[in-house]
C-alpha cells in the first residue's frame, strides 16, 4: 500500500512542477528560462511532497515548528542529489530534442528515478523511526 500511497504522491507532486514549469514560460521566456522554470517547479513540487510524505508515507508528527523546519531541512538536502538527476535528465531532453515539450519528457523520467531513490534516502536518514 506504501508503494501505491508514494507512487499517487509523486505524479501529484510531479503535476505541480510541469504546472510551475509551464507557468514561469509564460511568464518568462528570456535568458535561462529553462533554469528558472525548474527552479520554480522543484520549489513547488518540494513543498508538495514534503507535506504529503510527511503526514501519509512516513506519519511524521512534528513537534513544534522548529523541528519541522528541520525535518523540511533535511528533506531538502536528500533532495539535492535525486535534483540533478531531475535536472540532468531535462537538460539532456531538451538539448537533444528539437521538440519544445521533451523537456517535459525528461523532467518526468528524471523525477521518476529520483523519487525511487529519495524514498530511501528519506526513510533512512529524515523520518527515522525512533523505535528502532
Amino acid at each position: 500500500m506504501i508503494a501505491f500511497k508514494y507512487t499517487i504522491f509523486a505524479v501529484i507532486s510531479t503535476l505541480f512542477n510541469l504546472l510551475f514549469q509551464y507557468l514561469s514560460f509564460l511568464v518568462y521566456e528570456g535568458f535561462a528560462s529553462l533554469y528558472v522554470a525548474m527552479l520554480i517547479g522543484t520549489l513547488a513540487g518540494l513543498v508538495v511532497k514534503y507535506i504529503l510524505d510527511k503526514k501519509f508515507i512516513f506519519y511524521h508528527k512534528v513537534e513544534n515548528k522548529k523541528d519541522d523546519a528541520k525535518k523540511f531541512a533535511l528533506y531538502s538536502l536528500m533532495g539535492i542529489f535525486t535534483t540533478i538527476i531531475f535536472w540532468g535528465t531535462e537538460i539532456a531532453f531538451d538539448a537533444l530534442s528539437s521538440n519544445e515539450n521533451a523537456k517535459y519528457l525528461g523532467a518526468i523520467i528524471g523525477l521518476s528515478i529520483g523519487y525511487i531513490i529519495k524514498y530511501f534516502l528519506d526513510k533512512k536518514f529524515v523520518f527515522i523511526d525512533k523505535e528502532r
